[in-house]
């Protein structure tokens, strides 16, 4: 039972020395000119948290500048239409992103009266966040240590520990991730344990030289690296035939409230619903696009019209006519948003 006890002793001390020494390496090495680590605040770490969900680092940085322009507070997001975050998050693509963010913010301005939430159990109640983003809030925001359990870090911690991480329970990844949090300055051990695994602790060929705690880690200088060869997954292939109208100055696009893909983005009708109306238009232009999505592969026949002035539609579907110097104000899939501005 002593032994016992001693040995969770030197573990813990082990694991708040690690801790200790992520947080002096970050302080040196750290990413600290990433845009959402400067002006801190729960609002800003919330949207950049969402952002690198399933984005890279580089990929999300100009998206989350462009929101935040846009946006820069809470109170300011308030006032943003469905329509208006899925314009800025257009082409970022896991557009149920934008759409919680849409619905968290609706939440916040009327049960909180538009001030972010400041507890945990608060925090992962509201769409899109779960424990890891709520983590980060509280660890980033508000300096109250909690762990955080994204890619990067179950790398790291698996790898400090020699454990297999496919081998390992979420609940137990949680309880290991919990136990290397450092309570003084959980702000700089939690941007240092991502940036560890970002930047030095990487998939293929961590550069084990360059780690503050090689001398602790475990599988330093031997990280079993897997090299399975991917086997390609056949990716379910989805035709769709679509019919794009427009007027010298107008776009007549509609809301894709049903289908899962593009939801609640603008698109153009489906041909068949064009039938009867396209005699009255000028075809200008037929092209086929192929556009690769995670799991699906979208095979698009879009079909080009001139139509001298807006004509209605006779449709239970919401549609409009879109001035094209108001496009950019709607969410469109990066597919449609390529071929309107080739116009």
């Amino acid at each position: 039972m002593k032994n016992q006890l001693l040995k969770k002793i030197f573990l813990n001390n082990q694991r708040q020395l690690i801790s200790q020494k992520i947080v002096k390496w970050y302080l040196n090495h750290g990413r600290h000119d990433l845009p959402w680590r400067q002006k801190i605040s729960p609002y800003r770490i919330w949207i950049s948290e969402i952002m690198l969900q399933q984005t890279q680092v580089k990929t999300a940085i100009p998206y989350f500048k462009n929101f935040i322009k846009k946006y820069p507070t809470q109170k300011k997001l308030s006032e943003a239409t469905e329509d208006q975050i899925l314009a800025l998050w257009s082409g970022l693509g896991f557009y149920r992103r934008a759409r919680n963010i849409f619905k968290t913010k609706e939440i916040i301005k009327e049960e909180y009266n538009n001030r972010f939430p400041k507890k945990f159990h608060q925090l992962i109640e509201l769409p899109g966040i779960g424990k890891s983003t709520a983590g980060a809030i509280m660890s980033l925001a508000y300096q109250n240590p909690y762990p955080i359990l994204d890619g990067n870090v179950k790398r790291v911690i698996t790898r400090l520990v020699n454990q297999n991480i496919n081998l390992l329970k979420e609940n137990q990844l949680w309880n290991l991730s919990s136990e290397f949090v450092n309570a003084e300055n959980c702000f700089a051990y939690t941007q240092g344990i991502m940036d560890l695994g970002a930047t030095v602790c990487t998939p293929a060929n961590p550069t084990c030289k360059d780690c503050p705690v090689q001398n602790e880690c475990r599988s330093a200088f031997n990280v079993a690296i897997n090299k399975k060869r991917k086997v390609a997954q056949l990716k379910k292939v989805i035709p769709m035939n679509l019919s794009l109208i427009q007027t010298e100055d107008s776009l007549l696009l509609v809301k894709n409230e049903v289908s899962s893909i593009w939801k609640n983005l603008w698109i153009p009708f489906e041909s068949r619903s064009l039938e009867s109306y396209t005699n009255n238009f000028k075809l200008t232009s037929s092209q086929k696009i192929q556009h690769e999505l995670t799991h699906r592969r979208l095979n698009i026949k879009l079909n080009t019209y001139i139509s001298k002035n807006e004509s209605k539609i006779k449709t239970n579907k919401k549609y409009k006519w879109i001035k094209k110097d108001r496009i950019n104000e709607y969410g469109l899939p990066k597919p449609i948003s390529k071929v309107i501005n080739e116009l």
